[in-house]
């Protein structure tokens, strides 16, 4: 069975949005990560991992400019990426990207669903 572990929010400022959910919620930053895709600190509270996710101007990936805040995705751990893949491709699902290789990113699969959501789908989990 697959298991929700994952969302990754856009925001404007990630140390900001990072201090809050720090503060509030008690949770621990994993890294930081400052990639030509895009920036991201990841947190978590021992169980689901919440990655902030901000796009510089001239990035690709983020939603409606850099100053926009919002659900970016969402993600799974499962035991078989590949057996996952052909079950959202049974379903109406399709393959969306994989995340290059960069040290610090989690070079996990996306896919889109039926209403073109984007979630990710790895064996390996976020940290």
């Amino acid at each position: 069975m697959a298991k929700l572990r994952h969302i990754a929010i856009q925001v404007p400022d990630l140390e900001k949005a990072a201090a809050f959910y720090e503060g509030v919620f008690g949770l621990k930053r994993l890294k930081k990560v400052e990639a030509p895709i895009g920036n991201a600190i990841s947190l978590s509270d021992g169980v689901m991992n919440l990655t902030l996710l901000h796009f510089p101007e001239g990035t690709n990936g983020g939603k409606g400019g850099p100053e926009w805040a919002g659900l970016h995705h969402f993600g799974f751990i499962v035991d078989d990426e590949n057996a996952t893949e052909q079950k959202i491709k049974k379903h109406g699902g399709e393959f969306f990207m994989k995340l290059p290789n960069y040290p610090g990113v989690d070079a996990e699969k996306k896919f889109k669903d039926i209403n073109g959501i984007v979630f990710d789908v790895t064996e390996h989990g976020w940290g």
